[in-house]
Order: C-alpha cells, then structure tokens, then sequence
C-alpha cells in the first residue's frame, strides 16, 4: 500500500513537470496555462453561503472575495511544489505548512500559523475483500489538509480516495451553513472524515468477528489450529494504520471543539464538539480492537502449542509401543549359545503373543489417559 502511494507520489509531479507547471489558471479548459494538467480540482467564491463565482483563478477569486466580500474555497489534488508556489504566495502561507502540504505523509495535526490554521486530516477506505487471507489489504489511507482563513479555506487532497467534490456539492444546498465561512467547510471534511472512520470501524469489526469465529471454532476434519496466525498479524498491521489515523486528530478536535478561536466561528464551534464525541467513540473502538486481537492472537499461539503437545504425546505413546517389540528382537538377535526357549518348539508364537500382548496393553493405557 505504502509502495502504491510512493509510487504515485513519484510519477505525478514527474508527469506534470514533463508538461509545464505554472500557476496561472485557464477554467475555459481547465488546464494550467503551460498545457499540462491542472492540481485545481475547483476554485470558487461563495457569498452569503452561495456560489457567486466560477471557474476562476486563485488570484481572480481573493480579489473578488477582497473587493465584494465572501470566502474563496480551493481544492487541489497532489500538487507539486510548483503548482502550490503561487497559491502559496497569493494566500501568505507558511513555507513549513507549504512543505507539509505537499509532500504528505503526514500525521493527524493542528498548527496555526499567523492568521491561518493549518489542519491535517488522514482519509481512510475499507477494501472489500471476498476473504480475507495473510495479505489482505483491509484498510487504505489518503490525506485531506485544510489551510483556514478569515476569508479563504485551501483544501489539498492526497490518495485516491476522500473525494471532497460531493461534500462541496451538499454544503452549496445548505447557504445558511456555508454562510458560516471558512470554518463551515472545515467542519464538515472533519465531520466527512469522522464518519468514514465510523463506517470503516463497523466493516473492520465484521473481520475481526470472522476471525474470533474461526480461531474458537471446533476446526474442521483435516484441518488444524493455529493456522489463522497470518491472518490475525496482518489484521492487527490493518488497525494499527487505522489507529494512526485516529488517536493523533483527538487533540486537534479537542482544540476545535472547546478553545476559542479567532477563525473559528462560535456556532461551528458547537457542531465540532459532535465531530469530538464521534471521534472519541471510533477511538474507543480502535483502541478496543487493538486489544482484543492481542487475545485473539494469544489465543491462536496457544492452541498451536496444544495441538503441537497433543502431536507429540502420540509420536511419544506409538515409541513407546514399538520400542517393546524392538527390545523382544534385540535381546533374541544376540545369537547367544544357551538362551531360553531358543529351542523350545513354541518358542517363536510364544514370544510373539507376548510382544502383541504387551503392545495392545500399553496402547489401551495411553488410549484411557487420553494421549492417544
């Protein structure tokens, strides 16, 4: 998964590079002006929480949003340094926030800088999966990085997924909500990301169900305990992403949801306190789940080693019985003179009724004990 994102991280600014990367915006055919592919998914200025503009440049929409009032929203998808220079400057942001900003990778944050905050946010999706095996990759993660304003919010998205197109769309039908500014929109990605936690601790839950289901379960003819170890070390790998994503943002919603802020307004501020609630439960959850795979994992291991004393208490017990018809040939291969009933003429099915004898009576001890 890690490779994948590196990968992609590599090969895009290389291909943007290849074909030109200057700021300046051309909405006619929603490409840079050097040709190449723009990192501006959409740019627009809303006022009294409508749409007033479109297709506009970064710098056309603050010099609208300067001379008529309203806030500018940006969204970018994995600019390179480049393509985020010229915003970067238009809107004074922080060169450290910058560097976040588009290299990524980053964990779960809240800084504020000046008069903008700066906010990072990590997208997870559940992969579906028809069974989940050693390598099974259960849960994928992006990054969603707000820079708030008094009258601008910059939204950069990294991974293939926590697409923030149909939560633009929802927040322009609601032009009392998004007549709250910029903080309205950071809002609703952390409650948008918030809830994908959610969904995604449910279907993580149905796993690890599976799973315990499995491990306790009587197992099948043929089948043995302790195969499900893989399974197990890889979901725990899976939560301890998720964790990543979770535990880290509990201090960022803590600050939004209870520290006044300048940026923030008063009414939002009561609507992230609902995001903290959720957020606190997923953790809880993740928390929870981390733990009970540590069991689920002891439990796998000891089972394994009871099914590996159990194998080797009945190699132990079939020793044994052979060792008593090997002693029996032993001792009469000596090829001594003078042995008893060496020459005896019931010698033989003598000896060997009583090898069989003693043989099926140690076998009828180990059977009442259980190791066989």
């Amino acid at each position: 998964m890690s490779m994948i994102r590196d990968l992609r991280a590599v090969v895009r600014p290389a291909l943007r590079r290849a074909h030109g990367t200057p700021f300046d915006y051309d909405a006619s055919r929603d490409r840079c002006a050097g040709g190449g592919a723009s990192a501006i998914v959409d740019c627009a200025v809303y006022r009294d929480g409508r749409r007033a503009s479109d297709h506009v440049s970064p710098a056309e929409a603050m010099r609208r949003v300067r001379a008529e009032g309203g806030f500018a929203w940006i969204g970018l998808h994995e600019p390179t340094e480049q393509e985020f220079a010229g915003i970067a400057k238009e809107f004074g942001l922080h060169p450290l926030a910058v560097e976040d900003a588009v290299h990524a990778h980053q964990r779960p944050k809240l800084e504020r800088y000046d008069d903008t905050v700066f906010t990072v946010f990590k997208t997870i999706h559940y992969v579906e999966h028809a069974e989940l095996t050693a390598t099974s990759e259960v849960v994928e993660t992006g990054e969603v990085m707000c820079f708030t304003g008094q009258d601008f919010i910059i939204t950069v998205r990294h991974g293939g997924q926590g697409s923030l197109r149909a939560l633009r769309h929802r927040l322009q039908e609601d032009a009392q909500l998004l007549g709250k500014g910029p903080s309205a929109v950071l809002h609703a990605i952390a409650d948008q990301v918030v809830d994908g936690y959610i969904a995604v601790a449910d279907a993580v839950q149905d796993d690890i169900d599976e799973v315990e289901i499995d491990v306790f379960s009587e197992p099948s003819k043929g089948s043995r305990r302790g195969g499900d170890a893989g399974r197990i070390y890889q979901l725990k790998r899976e939560v301890l992403e998720f964790k990543r994503a979770v535990t880290p943002l509990m201090r960022p919603m803590q600050l939004l949801s209870e520290r006044p802020m300048r940026l923030v307004d008063p009414d939002i501020q009561k609507y992230f306190r609902d995001v903290a609630d959720h957020l606190a439960r997923v953790h809880e959850q993740v928390v929870s789940f981390d733990d009970l795979l540590n069991s689920i994992l002891q439990a796998n291991l000891a089972q394994a080693s009871v099914a590996q004393n159990e194998d080797m208490r009945k190699i132990t017990s079939w020793a044994a019985i052979c060792a008593v018809p090997t002693m029996i040939a032993g001792i009469y291969g000596m090829n001594f003179d003078h042995m008893p009933e060496l020459h005896w003429k019931y010698g033989y099915p003598a000896v060997m009724v009583l090898t069989v004898a003693i043989c099926v009576g140690i076998h009828r001890g180990f059977k009442r004990n259980g190791w066989l």
